[in-house]
């Protein structure tokens, strides 16, 4: 990760000049099982297809079509959040960009960040576990205020920024709607997005009470077989590298200066509080 060139091997030995290629291959080998060889890069498939294939899903088209929805709305390169800041932040010293985004990534590591998905997951299974497959609504509303009653946040609501449903969610939805219309776990997804926003304005729990990202993701991952949620985070990873050289890219041409954060004193920050529980 901290190499400067932009040409180097991969596990089989053969060189591609696509690092995000390369890097695509060691990320996928984490979850190749058997005899753990990798099959070679297609140069006439597009990023999302030799990504599947790597993952052992490339002979499924609809797999194929998610990835590429996946990586566009999981690569982010506003630098809005913790992952993308971070490389932005860092390229900003002109750092090496493997450097930076390597520096992304350790942000992404952190559970309030990069396990999003893999908590509304889980969240999602207990309840199925507690009231079944496909249960009624006031069954679900039960078990969505059973979670705040128990001082929890309902997994996959809420946006520091959003004051609307996150159309990444949307475009998510869209596309179950098309491609798993019967799921259960995708059903069980839609009931609850015609549940919580309401529940949450009436326990006042959140400005946004609307579905973010995380709220679909893994439910369709899981879906197509890719049940391993260890994994999600890596994917997403490997999503966040476009948005991240993105901005990296922009800021190098348009000459943006080395970010520092704003300080306060201790009077200040006092101030600032004053009078907050």
């Amino acid at each position: 990760m901290t190499q400067s060139k932009m040409n180097f091997k991969t596990i089989d030995g053969q060189k591609e000049d696509n690092e995000l290629d390369n890097f695509a291959t060691g990320a996928a080998l984490t979850n190749v099982f058997g005899t753990g060889k990798l099959p070679a890069i297609d140069p006439t498939k597009d990023y999302s297809h030799n990504l599947a294939t790597l993952l052992g899903f490339g002979e499924n088209p609809a797999f194929v079509e998610l990835l590429r929805l996946y990586i566009t709305i999981h690569s982010d390169h506003e630098g809005g959040n913790v992952s993308a800041h971070t490389g932005k932040l860092v390229g900003s010293a002109l750092s090496d960009p493997f450097l930076a985004y390597a520096a992304a990534l350790n942000g992404l590591a952190g559970p309030l960040h990069g396990l999003a998905n893999q908590e509304v997951l889980v969240w999602l299974r207990k309840m199925q576990a507690k009231i079944g497959d496909s249960p009624t609504d006031e069954a679900v509303k039960e078990y969505i205020w059973s979670t705040l009653k128990a001082g929890q946040v309902v997994p996959g609501y809420g946006h520091a920024v959003l004051r609307k449903t996150d159309p990444r969610y949307t475009a998510q939805r869209e596309f179950a709607l098309k491609h798993l219309p019967d799921d259960k776990m995708f059903k069980l997804v839609g009931q609850i997005y015609n549940l919580v926003p309401d529940i949450l304005l009436e326990a006042g729990k959140a400005k946004n009470p609307w579905p973010n990202v995380d709220a679909h993701s893994g439910v369709l991952l899981t879906h197509y077989g890719m049940d391993q949620m260890q994994f999600y985070t890596v994917l997403f990873g490997v999503s966040r590298a476009f948005g991240v050289a993105a901005q990296l890219i922009w800021d190098r041409a348009l000459g943006a200066p080395l970010e520092r954060p704003k300080s306060y004193s201790t009077a200040a920050i006092q101030k600032m509080f004053a009078n907050k529980d």
